[in-house]
């Protein structure tokens, strides 16, 4: 199991940026909650998950199996 950042750096600097704006708040989301902050709660689940290959919500990250 690997977790790399998307290849598209201009994804991965908007996204980076928009971390900073929110305190590290995912910034594709409205709510600032703890399951949210980077890297948040679903993607975390996803990663354990030995069958998911796949983006984070936002597409910062790609797990690959």
């Amino acid at each position: 199991m690997k977790v790399t950042f998307n290849e598209n750096k201009e994804i991965v600097d908007t996204i980076k940026e928009g971390l900073k704006r929110t305190g590290g708040y995912c910034p594709c989301r409205l709510e600032r909650t703890e399951d949210y902050k980077c890297m948040c709660k679903e993607f975390k689940q996803q990663i354990a998950d030995p069958n998911f290959e796949g983006y984070c919500h936002c597409l910062l990250y790609y797990k690959h199996k």
